[in-house]
């Protein structure tokens, strides 16, 4: 049985070279630094179940067997060169806890979490839009199944009272070598 670690692993592997391959109209900086594309997206799957993660790993797998990118898609969505993806309600539910989430880690960690995207509009610091496009847009790419499970994965947060958010920038901030956010912050200064 694969660990949660084995999963995310997987689904980063497939990721990578989806996200290498998108002919973006303004190309990530990721794009040159692909270590760092997958440090990122495996803190951003740490708070993920090992349900979820299974379910966006098929998709994942059902995008290759089809030949879709699902990066390719994001990014169109997140430039608003093509119609909404996925009208499934749970899109924007999980998009709005997840940016309820970030504006509080934003106030609390401003150099370390205030360094991203705009959250809603404004000045679209890396570009592609804010946070509220970028999470629209990529969860649009998402099966309703994984959607479901993903807001049920959102539910337990809540009920919880754990910031989804704040478990990505932990282990963010922990695989760059930092004892933790407060560390980070101050070191941000």
């Amino acid at each position: 049985m694969q660990s949660n670690e084995s999963i995310i692993n997987d689904i980063i592997a497939l990721e990578l070279e989806m996200f290498l391959a998108v002919n973006a109209k303004e190309p990530a900086a990721c794009q040159d630094n692909p270590e760092r594309f997958k440090d990122m997206r495996k803190a951003q799957f740490w708070p993920w179940s090992k349900e979820t993660l299974e379910s966006y790993l098929q998709d994942l797998k059902d995008a290759v067997r089809a030949g879709k990118n699902l990066f390719t898609l994001k990014y169109a969505r997140m430039d608003n060169l093509i119609p909404r993806l996925n009208l499934n309600p749970a899109v924007s539910g999980i998009a709005e806890a997840q940016l309820l989430w970030q504006r509080m880690l934003a106030e609390e960690y401003p150099k370390t979490v205030g360094r991203g995207r705009s959250l809603e509009d404004g000045d679209e610091k890396l570009g592609g839009g804010s946070f509220l496009v970028y999470a629209t847009s990529e969860l649009e790419t998402y099966s309703d199944r994984t959607l479901d499970l993903l807001g049920q994965d959102v539910l337990r947060h809540f009920e919880a009272k754990t910031n989804m958010s704040r478990i990505v920038y932990e282990k963010m901030v922990s695989d760059l070598g930092y004892a933790s956010l407060d560390e980070a912050e101050a070191l941000a200064r």
